[in-house]
């Protein structure tokens, strides 16, 4: 079996590289992440009690 010419679909390896770079990502910007999402939740909880 020829391994490194089957190129269908995507392999285990590359998902287990795209998590790793994915959880990194988090883990570097977590700071600026959460205050954007409490910035977002503040701005809907004021708006919907306008309504």
């Amino acid at each position: 079996m020829d391994f490194y010419k089957d190129e269908s679909g995507i392999t285990v390896i590359e998902i287990v590289l795209i998590l790793v770079v994915l959880i990194g990502l988090v883990i570097i910007f977590k700071k600026q992440l959460t205050s954007l999402i409490q910035n977002i939740l503040s701005k809907i909880t004021s708006q919907s009690n306008s309504i």
